[in-house]
């Protein structure tokens, strides 16, 4: 109940800015004479560098592979029903598997739909960016630690208000909070949120919510529990776009054993608090180039994590240079180069050689 109030207020508070949101799929059907089938891929090369090894020797793997391949249905069915599958066929991306299924009914148009399937949680700016339109090849590191699960089965209430532009939108879910294709495993759901206002036409600000609890079930019955809390901010003018975001996570039962006699553990509570935030800036030039400089920074608040494989617990913080290439509507070329630099702790300096060089083309259909 607290839950629920809480992202009320969330939502009344949104309103005082008075965008549009992506919904939870990524394109919307154009008309209702049957299905589409849309999808896109996005074939990748990936060179890291790792330094020397023992002997003196550059550690430098590299790899091609798809970063996604994705391929569904969508349309409409007079009156007001929506229908959109997707599924992913990258093994990398842990195909083939279905990645969204949802039917929407939207009695009021963009001013109240409701959809109930699998869909993208209706938390934050960089998770709700559609992957093809994403400005750099990898969301950032605080974005896929404090955001998952990004996938969930449940039931989502979403709308839009403005005539010829979205002014407010908002999103409100009941989620499994166990993630893509899984079954609920608890007695609790999720409670996710989300809105978006523009005071003016090019610029927009998010607010972002979601509270859950789920997983193992300690001595006094106590079970873990995440809160999550995001903001983000979008400016778009005269071709520069600068967008950025916060996240701040806490995570209530991370069960630690501290013995207990008899052979047996006593699991305690323990609470971590984490952050992090990310911000980029663009500027789209007349021939389809499009360079961006993105700076994002994730403190783990001393939990594991992985990143390029490699499981740390300090903080870090990357630079991305790129450059976006647009060939038409439905093709593009992004150049990646990663320069990341780790967090000294208590005199340890974790500072390692993990740069990385990512080249992806997409084409869209």
């Amino acid at each position: 109940m607290k839950k629920l109030v809480l992202l009320f207020a969330v939502v009344i508070l949104g309103i005082s800015f008075s965008t549009n949101v992506f919904s939870q799929g990524c394109v919307e059907a154009t008309s209702d004479d049957g299905p589409q089938v849309v999808g896109y891929i996005q074939p990748q090369f990936n060179s890291y560098f790792f330094g020397d090894d023992a002997n003196g020797n550059a550690v430098k793997p590299s790899s091609f592979l798809f970063q996604r391949a994705r391929i569904g249905i969508l349309g409409s069915i007079p009156y007001d029903i929506s229908y959109y599958v997707m599924a992913e066929l990258s093994p990398v991306a842990g195909g083939p598997m279905l990645l969204d299924a949802f039917v929407s009914y939207a009695p009021l148009g963009k001013y109240f739909k409701v959809s109930m399937g699998q869909f993208k949680s209706p938390f934050g700016l960089e998770v709700n960016t559609p992957c093809f339109a994403l400005h750099t090849i990898e969301r950032s590191v605080v974005t896929n630690q404090l955001s998952t699960p990004l996938r969930e089965l449940g039931i989502m209430f979403l709308g839009a208000v403005g005539k010829d532009r979205d002014v407010f939108s908002y999103s409100v879910a009941i989620l499994n909070g166990t993630g893509i294709n899984h079954l609920d495993d608890n007695n609790n759901k999720d409670i996710a949120g989300r809105i978006v206002g523009a005071p003016i036409d090019w610029i927009k600000v998010g607010l972002s919510y979601r509270s859950g609890m789920s997983g193992l079930i300690n001595s006094a019955g106590d079970q873990k529990k995440r809160t999550r809390y995001a903001a983000d901010l979008t400016v778009e003018k005269m071709g520069f776009r600068l967008q950025g975001e916060y996240i701040w996570g806490e995570d209530e039962g991370l069960f630690a054993a501290t013995g207990g006699g008899c052979g047996k553990s006593t699991l305690e509570l323990d609470t971590y608090k984490k952050n992090g935030f990310w911000a980029h800036i663009m500027y789209m030039t007349p021939w389809g180039i499009e360079p961006i400089v993105k700076y994002e920074m994730y403190q783990p608040n001393g939990t594991d994590y992985k990143y390029l494989d490699v499981t740390q617990n300090f903080g870090q913080s990357t630079w991305t240079f790129g450059v976006n290439y647009f060939l038409n509507d439905w093709t593009r070329v992004q150049v990646n180069y990663l320069y990341n630099s780790e967090e000294t702790v208590g005199g340890v300096v974790n500072e390692f050689s993990n740069d990385a060089l990512f080249i992806q083309v997409q084409a869209k259909f």
